[in-house]
């Protein structure tokens, strides 16, 4: 290792019947970072995937039953003892070799240092779109370049990391809650380039609900970082419509109608609740940031 010593490091993996591919990452973090803490989260595996981690060298603990990727994240960051954690898949998509790109940019002076996929990583072309899209909305709220939201593999300050765990979700929305966090607190965040490998195994991804869990993380990414910034376009958007449409019924009919009132009195309510949002999104953080102190 260059600008950071081993033994500050930790490297948080949560599993969930991962055994086909937990074990050559274990063996192949220890051959590369010996003096680094491992630690597994078992999420509740029906598999050999904790016994294999264990006899691998990691230090495993276990959930007695699965609670959510983002809870085994929350539980591997408790543990951990290293100045900075790594957080990677169990299912042999992130290679160990690649931890060293994201040491090697948070010594520049980073907090927060995320491994952006590189094209042909991504799991599907569909989910590829999702994430394409993520990023660019991502960007247009935060007001700064966003590579890849949902990327697992990410390096980072665990004293800054903690001050943001009640934040996290429970299930797999836990990198894009963190990265909006670590913006929304003004740490510095950076990406490398990486290219995720197939997983192995069969992936937790379901079509169905998670496609409805992704629609829910495009609204929590700005009401999250800036409700307003979500908030205000829909608002006036929504003016835009019955100002047109009150034009329209002027210049026809001579009157004011009640489509074109009701367009305006929601546009307000929008704008109200965007407004009240922003407000309650930073006294979230305020009382976060006071936890910590």
């Amino acid at each position: 290792m260059t600008s950071y010593q081993a033994e500050n490091l930790s490297i948080v993996i949560p599993a969930k019947n991962e055994q086909l591919a937990i074990g050559q990452l274990v063996h192949d973090l220890r051959s590369s970072f010996a003096q680094a803490q491992i630690i597994v989260v078992d999420d509740g595996s029906t598999d050999q995937t904790a016994t294999i981690a264990a006899e691998a060298g990691a230090t495993v603990i276990n959930h007695p039953y699965s609670k959510g990727n983002g809870a085994a994240i929350k539980t591997g960051a408790r543990h951990a003892s290293g100045d900075f954690i790594v957080f990677m898949d169990g299912d042999g998509q992130h290679k160990s070799k690649d931890i060293q790109l994201l040491l090697d940019k948070m010594a520049e002076g980073y907090d927060m240092v995320v491994g952006a996929r590189q094209k042909g990583s991504q799991a599907s072309v569909g989910r590829g779109m999702a994430n394409k899209f993520y990023n660019k909305l991502a960007s247009y709220v935060t007001g700064q370049k966003v590579e890849d939201l949902t990327s697992g593999f990410r390096l980072v300050r665990r004293s800054l990391f903690l001050k943001i765990l009640s934040l996290l979700p429970n299930g797999f929305s836990y990198p894009t809650t963190s990265t909006m966090a670590f913006f929304r607190a003004g740490y510095s965040v950076a990406y490398v380039p990486i290219n995720a490998a197939t997983r192995q195994g069969k992936s937790h991804i379901r079509p169905l609900q998670d496609g409805i869990r992704f629609l829910l993380i495009i609204f929590k990414i700005g009401t999250l970082y800036s409700p307003l910034k979500l908030f205000l376009p829909i608002s006036a958007s929504v003016f835009a419509v019955g100002l047109s449409y009150y034009a329209y019924t002027y210049l026809t009919v001579g009157r004011f109608t009640n489509m074109s009132a009701l367009m305006f009195t929601t546009a307000l309510i929008v704008f109200m609740v965007g407004l009240v949002s922003e407000q309650i999104t930073q006294l979230l953080y305020v009382e976060t940031e006071k936890e910590h102190n």
